[in-house]
């Protein structure tokens, strides 16, 4: 009986996905009169290709208030040429990076999505996820014909449609769309009256803003981390709060701030372990500074004895430095990373499996032979890459595999804008620890606390999402949309971590 190529195929899609959360989406948007803002934009979702390797949009607002619209599957890089961007001129640019959590990978889904009103059009893109998008989609239930895409974007755009429609001015309307959702979002909106960004009341994903130039030239910039206003030179001015909107006009030397809702503070954690970039700034500081801390934590509550310690790269390095300075023992380059790999659809053959394929990570034999390796990541998921990973360690000559996780186990799965699996597939939720070391075939693993989590980042605790690690939700959804995912309650793990302390 010959192997099913189907499941094969479906084997080592699953395979190849990270051992960790990935995310949803970017967003950009420049206001800058005279300047050329589809360029701008193009460097800012460049900055933030790590956010969305699906899709790519840019839309652009010309000197007639008409928008020209160019979206694509794939990298930026493969999106957009120079010839596309000359193309796309005007004073107010809307971007987006796609990866997607609600409606699947095509070319239809991809953002920003642009919509004609009584007031002219207008241009919207969104990081996170809607928790109401069933009972979103049935209020709008009039307009299901018009819809294009599958995505509870698009169903945002057209609730704000429906609001300017119904003879409210652009204010009004924003708000009353961000009244009817319910979930994580961040979103820039491009209209004739300028630009609006605006975050969801517990702020679950970031936003931030800058200026290009002099503030009195009012050249504004919105990015979803301040890395994307480095890369064009903006100035960091500070984050869009959450529950705020905040009005960009043309010629406006300050922009106008107001609260649409208030609620508390509910950053994603995940923002700050892994997902913005190292550059990208929080709470007054780089988040490598913050990466570097918990690697000292996690050194703290769970040392061991060992010739070298090395990290997963590229998010695992800078906690690995962390575990390295606190513990003594000498950080190494052990995993060299290809960095010009993104999500590849390309599958290779059975054969090319069974020889063990190192796409992405590749380690050092010279480095690792005859070591006691510790070795750092900032989470594990299915367990899947993570176990080819240590068998690759050893393979390279490594006489004793130690992993070290910088976050604590991922029980509970995301329904604000992450893209994981459901319950049952993640393995902590359904293994003990002494379980998933065997599976991984660790010598030890531990994981850092939920305290030395929230502890090393020197804010207050109460203002993160820490869902996945312990099922407490701050967004209230409906009994079918939690049972999607929520299959295994009380977890494996955390149920074990807890009767341990």
């Amino acid at each position: 009986m010959h192997p099913d190529p189907n499941a094969q195929a479906a084997d080592h899609e699953l395979d190849q996905r990270p051992d960790k959360p990935e995310e949803a989406c970017g967003v950009y948007a420049v206001l800058a009169p005279g300047q050329p803002v589809a360029n701008l934009t193009y460097f800012g979702l460049y900055a933030l290709q790590h956010r969305g390797q699906e899709s790519a949009g840019i839309a652009v607002f010309d000197a007639d208030r008409k928008v020209r619209l160019h979206k694509d599957m794939g990298l930026v890089s493969q999106v957009f040429d120079q010839a596309v961007l000359e193309r796309l001129t005007g004073d107010l640019a809307i971007g987006h990076n796609r990866y997607s959590t609600t409606g699947s990978s095509k070319v239809c889904n991809a953002q920003p999505v642009v919509l004609n009103t009584r007031l002219g059009p207008f241009a919207l893109a969104h990081n996170g996820n809607l928790v109401n998008a069933g009972e979103l989609r049935h209020d709008l239930a009039a307009i299901a014909s018009e819809l294009t895409s599958t995505t509870d974007s698009e169903l945002i755009a057209f609730a704000l449609q429906q609001g300017v429609n119904s003879g409210l001015d652009w204010d009004g309307a924003i708000r009353a769309a961000a009244e009817r959702c319910r979930g994580a979002f961040s979103l820039v909106i491009g209209t004739p009256e300028g630009l609006f960004a605006l975050r969801d009341g517990h702020g679950i994903r970031p936003l931030v803003f800058g200026h290009i130039g002099e503030p009195a030239e009012a050249q504004w910039v919105v990015s979803s981390e301040s890395c994307g206003l480095d890369i064009i030179g903006a100035a960091f001015d500070g984050d869009v709060e959450p529950g705020e909107i905040i009005h960009f006009r043309q010629g406006d030397p300050a922009p106008s701030r107001s609260r649409w809702c208030e609620q508390p503070a509910k950053l994603c954690v995940f923002e700050m372990i892994y997902f913005a970039r190292p550059d990208s700034r929080f709470f007054g500081e780089s988040l490598y500074s913050y990466r570097v801390r918990i690697g000292e934590a996690l050194a703290r509550e769970t040392p061991v004895e060992a010739d070298i310690v090395i990290g997963v790269p590229d998010s695992g390095i800078p906690a690995a430095i962390g575990y390295s300075q606190l513990s003594g023992i000498p950080f190494g380059d052990g995993l060299i990373k290809n960095r010009y790999v993104g999500r590849t659809f390309i599958q290779p053959t059975q054969a090319m499996r069974e020889a063990g394929i190192r796409v992405k990570l590749n380690p050092l034999p010279d480095v690792l032979a005859g070591k006691r390796v510790v070795v750092i990541d900032d989470s594990i998921v299915r367990g899947t890459t993570s176990r080819k990973l240590v068998q690759a360690l050893r393979d390279a000559g490594a006489t004793e595999v130690h992993m070290r996780i910088s976050s604590p186990p991922v029980t509970h799965p995301c329904f604000y804008g992450i893209d994981t699996d459901t319950q049952d597939q993640l393995i902590a939720a359904r293994l003990t620890l002494a379980e998933i070391s065997a599976h991984l075939g660790v010598d030890s693993l531990a994981y850092l606390s939920k305290q030395g989590m929230v502890d090393a980042a020197q804010a207050n605790s109460s203002h993160f999402c820490t869902a996945c690690f312990d099922g407490a939700y701050p967004i209230e959804m409906a009994e079918q949309v939690r049972s999607s995912k929520l299959m295994l309650e009380p977890a494996g793990i955390a149920a074990t971590v807890l009767r341990e302390h």
